[in-house]
């Protein structure tokens, strides 16, 4: 069975088919004890790396290069270089004790002394690789020591007309103990005899206008030189299968049929809000009715900075099911966050006919029973819970929509499970507060449609900002006192919850035991370890003005609405992400009074983390930020759940993604409305590169952010 009408016939859109990978691709995903010499010795340091087959191999490249120059005699060469010269092996000198490094002296043509030196316990092989009286070839880094030219450790020692000459240009690998670079070089270079000869894939237009190599010869030149045009031409191929891939998700879920939704207003107009709508809040509101009123499946990406009212947008959405009739869910990355969502939902549904439930991992019992029962028989109109709402147990009787809060905390198969919970696809939004640059959203969610609110309630000011250094803790302390003094609350944020030997970031435990030296018990702690019902008390007590300064971890980044609160603290703000920074101050300024966010840095931070806080000083737009926490961090820590994280690509780097993203996502929309898709000749050819990219099995597991 062809891959595209694997895509039609599963309902999730993942495509799994390991089993139907094209013969062709067979060499390349052997393992790589298939290869000569690799036994478990060096398997071992080979897996620290990630690799396992000869694809793997194949596409771990060169960090770097070593330049050497080949000389005859010594003096041609300068301090510093890397060369390769000829030496006639005279004499070795061991030092005055065991700790003495080994001195080999060899003699160029003319009869210029050049030492070896030696550390260690390396000794006794140099001696058996250089004796007295024989001549090498050898290579290293030239260097001066007193009135000595030596080279410490020669990297290459080989017989005069050795059939394999030291190469003038050598590529350096990312390496793990018990493999050296040499080695995997050569690992390498039996890996490419295997290359078989693939179809090409990318438009040829493109392929020329480029002046992009093939796939092979690419592959091949990319571990022979720097060349940034081959690099690219690489990661392209990676960035092509990943928009094909999500463009085939696109065209499963066209196919198939969603119930429309034709709310008839009646919920929607009973809504007292004490505020009105932003003009991008009705702007929104109207793209996604008119998706839900389609019978295609609505896969929307709502982005909107920290405030800018996307849970009203969701509800105007929720309330449209309702009044056709239907069910709605949203789901959220935390408890917190879905309680939150929960009560405030609650609140702003006071006096209208619609019934709300919440379902966590907490509910248990008659409880819970209760919940799936309601949904089942479709007293319950709208769920908000966590994970919990993808358990098998949790049927509903009409779900026509789901809406996916904090969407970087969800995978692309967590939204795809909510596929088979209605009747037909349900029409999905997805929400993030984290403004998403423009090439991040078309590589992360290429098979969305995409709507922003750009626009901030009016009466928000801006919060501001300052940076001051950890040695002004106590004065920073005072000002606080100042801050609480007034009635007011403030949050703290520490990044780890107890002490690590392996950090000097202050422990949040700790910093509230010292606050509460000064402050008694108007201090709390709210950390992620904490158990539910404890966790809820804490913020209950903080939300209703019983406790005043808030001590946490990133547990607070979201989800947390304290409009009393209008101090924020990060301590080691240089130690995180200015996206996470922004959600953080986020917490603030959503209430009358003016509101501050303070970020204590380290007394000695790089350049890079010094231009992150300027930009936080400098402005609140998130959208600014987002780009450049693209380019200082990565893909993969703007999004992801972590302080650190890793890019949705192996192959592309960020700037890669950012300047050559559009034009695949442009190649893959060609190939599917114009060449035939997966049917036609270049088609079989992409059909190719989605096993290659293993975007065949990975659809479900791609990076929703």
């Amino acid at each position: 069975m062809k891959l595209s009408k694997i895509v039609e016939r599963w309902p999730t859109a993942c495509i799994v088919a390991l089993d139907m990978r094209p013969d062709i691709l067979n060499p390349l995903f052997s393992e790589l004890e298939s290869l000569k010499g690799v036994g478990p010795a060096i398997a071992r340091p080979l897996d620290r790396l990630g690799l396992k087959r000869v694809k793997d191999l194949l596409y771990h490249f060169p960090t770097g290069w070593t330049y050497r120059k080949a000389v005859q005699i010594v003096d041609q060469a300068d301090v510093g270089q890397n060369i390769i010269v000829t030496l006639a092996i005279a004499n070795h000198r061991s030092g005055g004790s065991a700790r003495s490094p080994l001195r080999i002296h060899g003699v160029d043509s003319e009869g210029n002394y050049l030492t070896l030196t030696f550390f260690g316990r390396t000794g006794g092989w140099a001696k058996k690789q250089l004796p007295v009286g024989e001549t090498r070839v050898i290579s290293g880094k030239l260097e001066r020591y007193g009135d000595e030219l030596q080279i410490v450790h020669p990297d290459h020692i080989a017989p005069v007309g050795d059939a394999k000459p030291v190469a003038l240009v050598e590529p350096v690998y990312p390496l793990s103990e018990g493999i050296t670079s040499n080695r995997l070089h050569g690992l390498v270079l039996q890996a490419l005899e295997r290359l078989p000869a693939l179809a090409e894939w990318i438009e040829p237009t493109l392929l020329a206008n480029r002046n992009w190599q093939g796939w092979s010869q690419a592959l091949s030149t990319v571990h022979q030189r720097d060349d940034q045009a081959v690099r690219d031409r690489l990661a392209y191929d990676e960035l092509f299968a990943n928009q094909l891939a999500m463009r085939l998700v696109r065209a499963s879920l066209d196919r198939r049929k969603g119930p429309p939704i034709c709310g008839d207003g009646r919920l929607v107009s009973q809504l007292r809000l004490p505020f009105a709508l932003t003009g991008a809040q009705r702007r929104v509101i109207e793209e996604i009715e008119g998706d839900l009123a389609q019978s295609r499946p609505m896969l929307r990406l709502l982005q909107g900075d920290v405030g800018s009212g996307k849970t009203m947008v969701a509800l105007h959405a929720l309330l449209r099911a309702v009044e056709a009739g239907k069910q709605g869910a949203m789901l959220a990355p935390t408890e917190i966050l879905a309680r939150q969502h929960f009560a405030n939902l609650q609140a702003s549904l006071a006096g209208l006919p619609v019934n709300i439930a919440i379902l966590t991992g907490r509910e248990k019992g008659r409880v819970r029973e209760s919940v799936l029962m309601g949904l089942a028989d479709g007293l319950i109109d709208i769920l908000v819970g966590t994970h919990a709402i993808f358990q098998e147990a949790v049927t509903y009787k009409a779900l026509a929509l789901a809406i996916i809060d904090e969407q970087h905390r969800f995978g692309v198969s967590q939204r795809l499970m909510l596929s088979r919970k209605g009747q037909g696809v349900p029409h999905l939004l997805v929400m993030t507060a984290t403004p998403i640059p423009r090439s991040l959203a078309l590589a992360c969610y290429g098979e969305m449609d995409v709507s922003q609110i750009d626009e901030m309630p009016p009466g928000r000011t801006p919060v501001e900002t300052r940076v001051i250094s950890e040695e002004r803790l106590p004065e920073l302390v005072d000002g606080v006192a100042r801050h609480l003094a007034t009635g007011r609350q403030a949050f703290w944020v520490c990044p780890l919850v107890e002490e690590s030997e392996r950090s000097e970031l202050a422990a949040a435990e700790q910093r509230a035991a010292m606050l509460k030296l000064r402050f008694g018990d108007q201090v709390a702690l709210v950390h992620g370890r904490m158990k539910g019902p404890e966790k809820d008390a804490v913020m209950d007590a903080f939300a209703a003005g019983k406790t005043r300064l808030l001590v946490a971890t990133t547990v607070i980044e979201v989800g947390v609405d304290v409009p009393n609160a209008s101090l924020m603290i990060v301590e080691a703000a240089d130690r995180f992400g200015l996206a996470q920074l922004h959600q953080l101050r986020g917490r603030v300024g959503r209430g009358s009074e003016k509101s501050t966010c303070i970020l204590v840095r380290s007394s000695q931070i790089s350049e890079t983390a010094r231009a992150r806080l300027a930009l936080m000083r400098e402005t609140n737009d998130g959208f600014r930020i987002a780009e450049e926490d693209l380019k200082l961090r990565g893909a993969g820590e703007m999004l992801g759940t972590r302080q650190s994280g890793e890019s949705p690509f192996r192959v592309a780097s960020d700037e890669q993604v950012r300047e050559l993203i559009g034009a695949a996502a442009d190649d893959a929309r060609l190939l599917i409305d114009r060449d035939g898709g997966l049917e036609g000749p270049r088609g079989e050819a992409a059909r190719v590169a989605l096993y290659l990219f293993e975007r065949d099995a990975g659809v479900a597991t791609l990076r929703g952010g």
